[in-house]
């Protein structure tokens, strides 16, 4: 593979913007000082990879809804009415995720390794900070496979063109003390508000949730409650089911009495839980995008054992034909049911030493179709200190 480096760093318009979690002043920098360079043909390949794998996973999704099979991928039951109910709507649009690829470059083909369909990060870093380095770097923004922020803003419109009853306005929650994740929702609602939403952000422990009523945000200034009729959640829907099951239930009312749209739709648990992968296997073997996946060890290969809902690469574990593990990480999953994915070794920059070369994983978001491309380079498990890097067109 092929690396640019970058004369103008990242660091300074970081710095100016206040995105200073990127910046790992204690550990490796986390947006890269390089570029991936690819061909437009490999960008393409991309591109239709991530969309045709986008239909087969809604043909997964409908195979498990018709065939019942949630407990197999871990769905808490107290989501299962939801889920149905925004499958069922149309105007229900699952707005963004990423999917998570091997390959892609240098003739080695692009293999699926997951789909973060619920709550996927990494958007400020491939909409604005590889575009930005880019262009401090006088380089043109036809160099790179990017319309992430566009696709955004019209999907926001098409959003409210499929409801037209619903006044537009958005409140977006996250977890408090994440920065990252704020970070994530400032684009995201920068780009509903060019749409024509009034966007407001509050912490998820501030909001009022009334079955009947809606979804409130209180005014710090009068105290009176403001409603909105579209609310945007960076919280995995599992901790919702798991943790919070009246919450759970209330949301379900909510969607059912057309109250408010919840985005992502509760379907987008389907998409996420890893042992979709083993329905998409089943129902393509052998696809030239799959890699085979399987509820037991994969006998006389290698491959990496993935809890269900896992997330930075916690709870990882690789292991060889015959069983031992090669190498694993830590993490808050432990107790969750896993699933087991042959092997696919990523790309690296430096195949002559395999002990300092940096492993990489393309990601590829889509917004109604594949939009971004953004990579992520660490160990041979990429966990919570790999960094991004960006890519360009030549």
């Amino acid at each position: 593979m092929k690396l640019k480096n970058l004369t103008i760093s990242p660091e300074a318009s970081l710095r100016s913007i206040g995105w200073n979690w990127m910046l790992g002043e204690d550990t490796l920098p986390y947006i890269t000082n390089e570029m991936v360079v690819v061909s437009e043909t490999e960008a393409e390949n991309y591109f239709d990879a991530a969309n045709e794998l986008y239909e087969m996973y809604i043909a997964a999704a409908q195979h498990v809804i018709d065939n019942e099979r949630y407990s197999e991928l871990g769905i808490p039951e107290n989501l299962i009415e939801l889920i149905e109910d925004s499958w069922e709507n149309d105007a229900n649009w699952h707005i963004y995720g990423r999917f998570d690829l091997s390959g892609g470059i240098d003739g080695k083909p692009i293999k699926l390794i997951e789909f973060n369909a619920d709550t996927a990060t990494c958007i400020p870093e491939t909409a604005v900070v590889q575009w930005a380095s880019l262009k401090a770097n006088y380089l043109d923004e036809s160099q790179q496979f990017n319309t992430l922020y566009e696709t955004f803003v019209e999907k926001f419109r098409e959003l409210h063109r499929l409801n037209p009853s619903f006044e537009k306005t958005l409140l977006i929650s996250t977890i408090k003390d994440f920065p990252e994740d704020e970070t994530n929702m400032q684009v995201l609602g920068e780009a509903a508000k060019e749409a024509g939403f009034e966007v407001a952000f509050d912490y998820i422990e501030n909001v009022e949730f009334s079955a009947t009523e809606g979804i409130f945000k209180q005014n710090s200034s009068n105290g009176s409650f403001i409603k909105y009729d579209f609310w945007f959640k960076l919280i995995p829907w599992e901790y919702i089911g798991w943790d919070e099951p009246e919450l759970a239930q209330i949301l379900t009312e909510i969607s059912k009495n057309k109250k408010a749209v919840i985005l992502n739709p509760a379907y987008t648990l389907l998409f996420q839980s890893k042992a979709i992968l083993k329905v998409l296997w089943e129902l393509y073997p052998n696809h030239p995008l799959l890699l085979e996946t399987s509820s037991k060890s994969i006998l006389g290969k290698t491959c990496v054992e993935k809890v269900l809902f896992g997330r930075e690469g916690a709870n990882v574990r690789i292991i060889s034909p015959s069983g031992t593990t090669e190498t694993s990480t830590d993490g808050e999953y432990f107790e969750q049911n896993t699933i087991f994915q042959e092997y696919t070794e990523f790309i690296k920059d430096n195949a002559g030493n395999s002990r300092t070369a940096f492993h990489y994983q393309a990601g590829i978001f889509f917004v109604g179709e594949a939009c971004g491309l953004g990579y992520r380079r660490g160990g041979k498990i990429l966990d919570n200190k790999a960094q991004f890097c960006g890519h360009l067109i030549e």
